[in-house]
C-alpha cells in the first residue's frame, strides 16, 4: 500500500514558477508520476521519474519548463513548473507504478488527492 501527498498548489500569474511536492509513505521503490486534468477534459500525463536511475520523460507541452526531480531519502518527488501559461491551469496528482516507466493514467496504481493550480493571464 501507498500513501500520496500533494502539496504546493495555488493561483499565479503567468510567467511565474510554482514547485509541487508529493510526499510518499508505505513501499516507495516506485516509479512516480505527475499528472493533470482540468475541467471538462481527461487526465493527461506530465511528467515520471523513475525510482533507480532517476531517468525523467516528459509531455511535450511542458518539456523545457517544468523539471520533476526525487528525494528517495525523503521519500518525496517534486515538480518544478516554470514560465506557467494559463493552460497549465488544473489539478495535479501524484502517482506510483511498479512499472519501469509509463505516461498512460491506466498504468498507475496509487493517487494522491491532488492540488491545485490555478495560472491567471
Amino acid at each position: 500500500q501507498v500513501q500520496l501527498v500533494e502539496s504546493g498548489g495555488g493561483l499565479v500569474q503567468a510567467g511565474d514558477s510554482l514547485r509541487l511536492s508529493c510526499a510518499a509513505s508505505g513501499r516507495t521503490s516506485y516509479t512516480m508520476g505527475w499528472f493533470r486534468q482540468a475541467p471538462g477534459k481527461e487526465r493527461e500525463f506530465v511528467a515520471t521519474i523513475t525510482w533507480n536511475d532517476r531517468t525523467t520523460y516528459y509531455a511535450d507541452s511542458v518539456k523545457g519548463r517544468f523539471t520533476i526531480s526525487r528525494e528517495n531519502a525523503k521519500n518525496t518527488v517534486h515538480l518544478q513548473m516554470n514560465r506557467l501559461k494559463p493552460e497549465d491551469t488544473a489539478v495535479y496528482y501524484c502517482a506510483s507504478t511498479a512499472r519501469m516507466w509509463s505516461s498512460r493514467v491506466s498504468e498507475y496504481d496509487y493517487w494522491g488527492q491532488g492540488t491545485q493550480v490555478t495560472v491567471s493571464s
